[in-house]
């Protein structure tokens, strides 16, 4: 089969544009044949290519990417490793689902550690946790409440911080409490993404910059880029919402873009005007109408706001330029001490989503495995998905393959025109359901 569409690198990504310049791995060339292909390198592939290594020392392992590494999906989210599940139930079989999950995200979690740490990945990793915060008084009955409840339910430790301790500790008065766990970590997403890409065994082959243009599924798979082709008999999908491209999951995913913007660093004395001094990140209680914010460690602020569908996968400059206005907008609103401190970068990013909250996640064919469909919490799921995959590929006995297979399918979407009126319809009932949190 032809490839349709492919994903395509705007170079806009600031994670990356302020890390040092990387070469990447050369692209497909020739004829190659392997033992395994691991399609996608962003955390979800990483995570399969480095398993099936260590499952398979003696087998050959092709990784291959249509872009460069820290520049797909994984280097531009808002860098954050969740271990708590974003909306929580109260019943029995609802928090043993969040039991569950909470598992594989710090399953996965541990993992990244011991990566960073017995490789030297440089990515700022920082065990800071997360503030789920509220701007309005109805936003924190709704929202902030009932999920301290459920935390009690599910015997996690946080902490409720509220008036002048949160200004304290976020530097804003734009929020009336927050809710804060400490068992997620803030990280540059870009470099993680490069550092574990760099440290792969020594039986994984990184191909880069080499978008696969053609695909067959016949007796194993064969793969063609405009340099060369790969063969190998069995295959580990993890190409997330370009997956329905090759033949799988259609109708399942729905594809949003976000935008995203990374001020310069603070000066001293706008250091010293803002008053904080410990990193931090933040979570808002709708991700529609709020915003997604962090503080880093090189004194930058993040602002991540706007969700739009995007079923074509594709951003323009010009609407770029539009969520680079409203961010520079929200930062006056949030931090007026600081009224010159500029936008230095603005990207967007594509997520992919399933209508149930649901991961693509298990065996395919005879001779395919998937581990796509993060839901926007992609350095944990995709890490832990992938990992999962490779077992299951492999015949390693894992019981958190359980724990995975529980999250379920992803359930079929409407047929479009009738998908985009609604979902578009969604959206402006979201975001003026929710102004209050704006």
């Amino acid at each position: 089969m032809k490839i349709g569409r492919l994903p395509c690198d705007d170079k806009t990504n600031g994670w990356s544009a302020i890390l040092p310049q990387r070469e990447p791995k050369p692209a497909l060339s020739g004829d190659v044949a392997a033992d395994w292909i691991v399609l996608g390198a962003g955390y979800a592939g990483l995570a399969a290519a480095r398993r099936l290594a260590e499952n398979c020392p003696d087998q050959r392992i092709a990784l291959i990417d249509a872009g460069a590494v820290g520049e797909n999906a994984s280097g531009r989210n808002s860098g954050f490793a969740i271990d708590l599940p974003h909306n929580v139930g109260s019943l029995l079989d609802e928090l043993e689902g969040s039991h569950r999950f909470m598992r594989l995200a710090r399953f996965a979690i541990a993992h990244l550690e011991s990566m960073i740490e017995t490789h030297g990945i440089d990515c700022d990793w920082s065990r800071d946790g997360k503030y789920h915060t509220a701007v309005s008084p109805r936003g924190v009955k709704e929202v902030l409440e009932p999920f301290a409840k459920e935390l009690d339910g599910l015997g996690e430790s946080y902490q409720w911080v509220e008036k002048d301790e949160l200004v304290e500790k976020l530097g804003s008065k734009h929020f009336t409490a927050a809710v804060y766990t400490a068992g997620g970590a803030l990280m540059n997403p870009a470099a993680l993404t490069r550092g574990l890409a760099d440290s792969l065994p020594d039986n994984v082959a990184l191909y880069e910059s080499a978008p696969v243009v053609e695909a067959t599924f016949e007796n194993g798979i064969y793969l063609a880029t405009p340099g060369g082709s790969l063969r190998a008999p069995k295959m580990i999908l993890a190409a997330n919402g370009f997956s329905e491209q090759f033949g799988f999951y259609p109708r399942r995913f729905l594809h949003l873009a976000a935008y995203a913007s990374l001020t310069r660093p603070l000066t001293e004395a706008e250091r010293d005007a803002y008053g904080v001094q410990a990193a931090w990140g933040l979570t808002p209680a709708n991700a529609f109408a709020g915003i997604t914010m962090r503080y880093t460690n090189d004194h930058r602020i993040l602002i991540r706001q706007g969700l739009d569908y995007c079923p074509s996968q594709r951003v323009s400059d010009a609407e770029r330029a539009v969520a680079r206005q409203r961010h520079k907008e929200l930062f006056d609103q949030r931090f007026p001490m600081l009224p010159d401190v500029e936008i230095e970068h603005t990207w967007s990013g594509i997520v992919c989503l399933s209508r149930n909250s649901a991961p693509g996640f298990g065996q395919l064919s005879p001779f395919v495995w998937s581990a796509v469909c993060q839901n926007a919490v992609g350095v944990t799921k995709g890490t832990f998905g992938g990992i999962l995959a490779a077992d299951l590929a492999t015949g390693r006995e894992n019981p958190l393959i359980a724990d995975m297979q529980t999250l379920g399918e992803p359930s079929q979407l409407p047929p479009r025109p009738f998908l985009d009126i609604g979902v578009r319809a969604r959206f402006q009932w979201e975001l003026w359901a929710n102004r209050h949190e704006a």
